[in-house]
Parts: C-alpha cells; structure tokens; sequence
C-alpha cells in the first residue's frame, strides 16, 4: 500500500511524518498544484500533495486535476483519501462535522475531466464513485478523536470560486436532495478511478451554505475560523490511519483497481501513439 493524501483548503503539509521530503514529479498533463511531500507513518508509505499548494495559490478552477492525480500514480498511490472543505444542507450536519462523501452531483463545467479523448477513448463505471472499503477507515480514524463523522452523502460540485446563490442553495437541498457542497472533489474523483486508484472523500463541514434562516450567507470569517479547527482534526485523523492499514495493501473488492479492464474501446491498431504516451502511468496496466 502506497497511501495519498489530497489535502484541501488549510492543509498545506502532514505532521507526524517519518523522513519527510518535498520531491518534484513530472506530469505528462501538465504542473501539479506543487511538490510532493513523501514519508513514512509507522510504516506506511505517504504521499501528500496540498489541492491548493503552498499558500493557497490555486483556485478551484485553476487546479489541474489530471496532473495532481497523474503525479500521485507516477509515485505509486494504490489509494486516495482527499479531503476537503465544504458547506452544509442539512440542520444535523453542523459545522466542525466529517462526512465520509459516497455520491457526487457535478456541475463543474471549465474543467478538463477525463484523461482520455481522440486516438485512445474509454469509459470507466462511476455508478459508484468512491470506496467503500477507504470510506469505513477514515470513519473509524476519525471516531478515536472523538470527530463526529457521518457515513454516506452527497457531495454537489460547483464551478466555484463564488458561493451559492439563495436560489441555487435552495435548488441544491429542496430539489435535488444533496446533503453538502463543494468545489474541488470534481474531477477528481472521475480521475482516479480513470486511473484505477481507490478514491475515498472526507468533507469537511465549514458553514450552512446559503439556505439556513438563522445563519444567512455564507461569512468568510466564521469559515476561516472553523477551517482552522477541521484542519487540525483532518491532521489528528490522517495520523490515526496507519493504526488501521497493513503495508500490504488489501484487496478492494469493488474494483476500484480494475477500473480500466474493459474500458478502453480504441482497438490497439487505431490508438494514438502520442496519447498513449501520455498515458502511459495512469492506463499503463492495460495499454501494453
């Protein structure tokens, strides 16, 4: 198991990391949000890469996600736990909360989300977009702190970087039933099962979004303020995780790894040998 960590808005770096190094990777798709920082916890090998990089330099839109997940399979990631910050439609989940994300809405629509395209298509299964198996790890890290952690939600992506009108809240919650909002889990999560990576997201709840009657508009400050909480519990949980990991990786009985066995419908005759170049870490497996 090689584990990668995503970290979101107020995590730029893991603590508790044994031999820790900002390493440079390459990308056939272009530049990751930054470095890479690789190390150990307790014998797990971690790869972490900040969405935003250092600083906070990248917006939603501006962040490549083909790079950032193309990075993590050119260093080994078998699994990916991304966490993020996001707003609340429901009343019982409050700011301070985890949810454990196992369905998405995307709405995103300036975004390059797929790694694939003319001279090599595919079409991976996303009927259910993350891992399960991930999913009741970061549950049982975050339930030793004492995180209240909700199992199952779902996770509306939005183009971003302005937040919700009242009307498009209300839409979002009324109508369509999504339980929290976001901006950065899409594409990410169709990329990593493009690239047979085994994708869990951890959101984390910072504000009730627009709909609430009591709480108004989204008020940056109250956000910031219980950014910094969430982020030094995400840290806490991260470092709960190699507790319940086993260096050798067990088998994801979903498939998640598999993503690609018969995805790919361009006969080998007919690929592009410049795509398939590109191609050659995240559909490496199953393009030779």
């Amino acid at each position: 198991m090689i584990l990668g960590i995503i970290g979101g808005s107020g995590i730029y770096e893991i603590d508790d990391l044994e031999d820790p190094q900002w390493i440079s990777v390459n990308s056939s798709f272009g530049s990751p949000s930054d470095d890479v920082l690789v190390g150990h916890i307790k014998g797990i090998k971690m790869v972490f890469l900040p969405r935003h990089g250092r600083g906070h330099i990248q917006s939603p839109s501006s962040i490549n996600y083909r790079a950032n997940i193309d990075v993590m399979k050119r260093c080994g990631v078998t699994d990916i736990i991304s966490i993020s910050a996001c707003g609340s439609f429901r009343e019982d989940l409050r700011p301070g909360d985890f949810v454990i994300v196992d369905q998405f809405i995307d709405r995103t629509f300036s975004r390059e989300k797929t790694f694939f395209g003319p001279g090599c298509v595919a079409h991976v299964s996303l009927a259910k977009p993350t891992c399960s198996r991930l999913g009741e790890i970061c549950q049982k890290a975050a339930s030793v702190e004492n995180i209240k952690v909700h199992m199952g939600g779902c996770y509306l992506a939005m183009e971003g970087p302005q937040f919700s009108t009242l009307a498009e809240s209300k839409l979002y919650r009324e109508i369509w039933g999504c339980d929290v909002i976001g901006m950065t889990n899409m594409p990410e999560a169709k990329l990593a099962r493009e690239a047979e990576i085994c994708y869990t997201s951890v959101a984390m709840i910072t504000d009730y979004d627009s709909w609430h009657p009591d709480h108004g508009e989204v008020d940056i400050t109250n956000i910031i303020k219980t950014l910094r909480t969430n982020a030094e519990n995400a840290k806490k949980l991260v470092a709960n995780l190699p507790k319940l990991l086993t260096s050798e990786r067990s088998i994801c009985t979903e498939g998640c790894d598999k993503a690609l066995e018969f995805a790919i419908l361009t006969q080998p005759n007919s690929r592009d040998p410049k795509m398939v170049k590109k191609l050659d870490a995240v559909a490496g497996r199953v393009l030779k």
